[in-house]
């Protein structure tokens, strides 16, 4: 047994049975991949993958099985690789972060500079996608810190840290009637509303308030980014809902923001690692950098707990950033 027979099996159920996208995955030929698995299998006496002709479609019922095992050889096999490179390469690396675009483009730059001051031998990668994206980039291994503000916490395998609290604003252009008197939500929804694509920066917050009050918004438009949100806002194409965070006087001119806090529910930012990942010494000085509250210690804490017990266990200075 060896590790390239499990990252050929591993691949194999990653990329939907596609040898040739495995082998291209692992810098091999499709051949070679048919071998390694085969000669798994020959090794612990069982098939994992059920056949049609020479074509993997599924996993047998001892695949199932199996697959987690591998998964965690292999995860721990990386842990061994970076508990090393700490030893063999202090205070240089690579950190890789995943974040939302609302994250990437206004929660990240300030730690990001701070970080890069204190920590210049390591390279950042930056990856930017959906929550559930960010989810699978961690779980793989793809991924050592995730940053969103949904769906992290929905993963046992993973800790979501809460960092910070934030709320919506409703952007118009100036002149516009909602100036005019309080802001509620039967007059929002008078307007066609531009705001986020569901499962991004609160939009599940959004949809609650209007179903809450019986009214039924016209969405003309849904994005990831609030830039992009912003733009077709100051076109005319609708009232723009947005991230607080997201909206700047000295660079939105064109437009005016509205406090929003009292029509929808506050929003939680989470920073998640996967729970068995080594983590090196950069990557808590990254998260203590982001969410000043979450030193090591307060990491290692709630990585040794259940995901069931993990929720109520944060000290108060965490309980109190985290609103």
């Amino acid at each position: 047994m060896n590790f390239q027979q499990l990252r050929s099996v591993r691949e194999a159920q990653r990329r939907g049975f596609n040898l040739t996208e495995v082998a291209q995955a692992l810098h091999t030929s499709q051949p070679g991949v048919s071998r390694q698995i085969r000669e798994l299998e020959e090794e612990l006496g069982i098939e994992l993958f059920v056949r049609v002709g020479k074509r993997l479609t599924g996993l047998t019922e001892p695949g199932e099985h199996v697959l987690p095992v591998i998964e965690r050889l292999l995860q721990e096999a990386e842990n061994l690789k970076r508990a090393a490179d700490d030893f063999a390469q202090a205070g240089s690396g690579r950190l890789r972060i995943a974040a939302t675009h609302s994250q990437a483009r206004y929660a990240l730059p300030p730690a990001v500079r701070d970080f890069r001051a204190h920590h210049p031998d390591v390279s950042l990668h930056l990856q930017q996608g959906s929550p559930q994206q960010i989810a699978k980039l961690l779980l793989d291994g793809e991924a050592d810190v995730g940053i969103a503000t949904e769906a992290l916490a929905e993963y046992p395998e993973l800790i979501a840290l809460p960092c910070y609290r934030w709320t919506h604003s409703v952007v118009v252009p100036p002149g516009h009637p909602l100036l005019d008197g309080p802001l509620t939500l039967a007059r929002l929804a008078q307007f066609p509303i531009v705001t986020y694509e569901p499962g991004y920066t609160g939009r599940s917050h959004i949809d609650e308030a209007f179903a809450s009050a019986q009214l039924a918004p016209h969405i003309v438009l849904s994005a990831m980014d609030a830039d992009v949100i912003k733009t077709y806002v100051e076109l005319g194409l609708g009232v723009g809902i947005v991230a607080a965070i997201a909206f700047d006087d000295e660079r939105d001119r064109q437009l005016r923001a509205l406090d929003a806090r009292h029509l929808f529910a506050d929003n939680m930012t989470r920073l998640a690692v996967r729970r068995s990942a080594y983590l090196r010494d950069y990557v808590y000085a990254f998260i203590q950098t982001f969410a000043s509250p979450l030193t090591r210690e307060v990491v290692d804490a709630q990585r040794q707990l259940t995901a069931d017990d993990s929720g109520d266990t944060l000290p108060p200075l965490l309980r109190a950033v985290g609103g």
